[in-house]
């Protein structure tokens, strides 16, 4: 009995044990595997020490997704304007969706540029350590890409395949409002991000001496508050031209380009600041304006030219000006003998000679009749 009860005990033990076994989860029989096989000295694990169905150690940044949904909206809003550009009559056709196509360009380049990273922008060749606490050297190249919210830092590997890893990353590190950038490089440091990526990184950080952090964020900040004013001064020039009033159409959009002019005064008051050097070995990495400012800056000159000529066609040609916008005279009239429409007709001539005859000639006519 005593025999039977410990089998009994035993087999209730193995039962739990094989329950319990059932309910470790897979990662977790994956994660002692790989101690295991650390104990016993092998350096190579199942799925390369990383778990299955996740992201590598060394996943590139997600593309983000912010500036294709913008841009996709306004792809659409100018497909649906072509496709009632036939129900257009006359030459104000082409006028039409000459001011269409400008007035979307200008708010999908507002309204984009808030969330690029290529402000500024800066690219190095260099022989780099990979990790720290290693002495494996790597070919790469190594980006810095500052935009209004943040940076981004690359590190490409020349080839992409060295020391048995895949060595392409795209790290993002944000200092906008809702966002902490020390936070982030501790998260880096906490994955075992390269040394390259870590080094740029730590220059932007707020305990940096470079205090490069400070100037870049305040300048950012300052930069995205005029463009979102510049997107609300584009969104009442919209109306304002479509009411019509043209005259403060052009004002508007005069506002709107100062705007954007300001904006790039303020990066550009961070950008010939003294920075510290970004130095891998001999080859420095060094910045230069970015696709975003110079995009910005065209974009603001458009709408200068646009306002100036709206006014001067206003002040000097006037039916030139209301030509483009098709607002013609033709049209005014066409227009006023619709509001006409719902008096009472005109007498004709013959009523109008009858009712001008004189009473004595009527009653002589009517005498004769009778």
């Amino acid at each position: 009995m005593a025999a039977r009860g410990q089998g009994l005990k035993t087999g209730r033990a193995g039962v739990l044990v094989m329950r319990a076994h059932h309910l470790v989860p897979p990662w977790g029989r994956l994660e002692r595997f790989s101690r295991c096989s650390e104990h016993s000295g092998s350096r190579m694990t199942l799925w390369d020490g990383s778990f299955p169905f996740y992201p590598g150690v060394n996943a590139s940044f997600r593309f983000d997704t912010t500036r294709a949904i913008i841009v996709s909206i306004f792809l659409s809003l100018l497909a649906a304007f072509i496709i009632i550009l036939p129900g257009i009559r006359g030459r104000g056709r082409l006028f039409w969706l000459l001011r269409v196509v400008v007035a979307l360009f200008v708010g999908a380049v507002v309204l984009t540029i808030q969330f690029t990273r290529d402000w500024e922008t800066g690219c190095v060749t260099a022989n780099t350590s990979y990790k720290s606490f290693s002495r494996a050297l790597v070919n790469a190249d190594v980006g810095l890409h500052i935009g209004l919210a943040g940076v981004n830092v690359t590190l490409v590997g020349n080839p992409v395949n060295q020391v048995n890893e895949t060595i392409n990353y795209n790290e993002n590190f944000a200092w906008s409002f809702n966002a902490d950038y020390d936070h982030s490089y501790s998260e880096g440091l906490n994955k075992g991000l390269p040394s390259p990526i870590l080094y740029v990184a730590e220059k932007f950080t707020t305990q940096s001496p470079c205090s490069m952090h400070r100037q870049y964020r305040i300048s950012g900040h300052y930069a995205s508050l005029t463009l979102w004013m510049a997107f609300c001064t584009w969104l009442i020039s919209i109306l304002l031209f479509s009411m019509p009033i043209l005259l403060y159409g052009g004002y508007m959009l005069l506002l709107t380009a100062a705007l954007m002019l300001f904006s790039l005064l303020f990066f550009f008051t961070a950008r010939n600041t003294p920075k510290c050097p970004i130095q891998f070995g001999p080859a420095p990495l060094k910045t230069d304006y970015g696709g975003s400012f110079w995009l910005t800056l065209g974009t603001g000159l458009l709408c200068l030219l646009l306002g100036l000529g709206v006014i001067i066609l206003n002040s000097v040609w006037p039916e030139k000006l209301k030509l483009v916008f098709n607002l013609d005279e033709g049209k005014g009239e066409e227009e006023e003998g619709w509001d006409m429409s719902h008096l009472p007709a005109k007498p004709s001539s013959s009523e109008q000679e009858v009712l001008m005859v004189p009473l004595c000639e009527l009653s002589e006519v009517a005498t004769t009749w009778l």
